[in-house]
């Protein structure tokens, strides 16, 4: 794996972050350790976490790929917020020359700043968040107006890269190991309003069950801190009209 790119100009003589990572797993209690890291101009959270692995502690583990916010695989709590870690300036979230690192909340922790996906992953499923085709590789490719209301519904969420940061703002997740989260959900918003999607009706089924859209308090703190500025709370209100129109009988097609 390559590693980031630290920057190569120290800001100032000396000039030291105060880091405190939440370190520990499943099998011990969790414990805080603090290290001083070198300041550098342009830094990242992900820059320090990776100085301190490669010059401090070798055994500290996290996550990274791509380190240019496409897949998300970096996210951790940072003061106490869910982040992207490569796109996170230190200059932005330091308090006072002194930064707090844990992983994400509302997921179990494998080791230091590295979380078990599984959970997350499994709600998707759940919620039916995937597509059901309507046709198959051997039919022509149907055409799709790209301004319809539908595809404009569908494609407002596209960009979502399963980072998790949703999940682990959710204060209905902290609370309710059962509800799906607001990722899954807005997946399953996105599969409700596409044309090609063959069977909409299960993926409503799926997401008014237990734990389903219905247990969304409407805190937006989904959409507060996702990092691709999506809106999975409006996403999750569609949800709700949406069976509350199949309620009364209206039904999708």
């Amino acid at each position: 794996m390559s590693q980031p790119v630290v920057p190569s100009r120290t800001r100032a003589d000396g000039e030291k972050l105060s880091v405190t990572l939440e370190r520990g797993g499943p099998d011990g209690a969790s414990y805080r350790q603090t290290f001083d890291v070198p300041a550098y101009d342009k830094q990242t959270v992900l820059d320090v976490v990776s100085w301190i692995q490669q010059n401090a502690d070798p055994s500290v583990s996290y996550r990274f790929a791509c380190r240019v916010g496409m897949c998300g695989s970096c996210a951790m709590m940072v003061n106490g917020v869910p982040r992207w870690t490569c796109r996170t300036h230190v200059s932005k979230v330091a308090k006072g020359g002194a930064m707090e690192l844990a992983p994400l909340r509302n997921l179990p922790v494998i080791k230091d700043l590295v979380t078990d996906m599984d959970a997350f992953f499994d709600k998707w499923g759940a919620a039916e968040a995937r597509h059901h085709p309507s046709q198959t590789r051997d039919d022509p490719i149907a055409a799709i107006d790209p301004d319809s209301p539908e595809r404009q519904i569908a494609d407002a969420a596209i960009e979502c890269i399963n980072c998790a940061v949703c999940y682990a703002a959710c204060d209905t997740v902290a609370g309710d190991p059962d509800y799906l989260g607001p990722a899954a959900l807005q997946r399953a918003w996105t599969l409700y309003n596409d044309a090609k999607e063959a069977d909409p009706e299960a993926v409503l089924d799926a997401v008014t069950a237990k734990g389903g859209c219905h247990s969304c308090h409407s805190i937006g703190s989904c959409t507060a801190y996702c990092p691709n500025a999506l809106d999975p709370v409006s996403a999750i209100a569609g949800l709700k009209r949406a069976s509350a129109k199949r309620f009364f009988g209206a039904r999708k097609r």
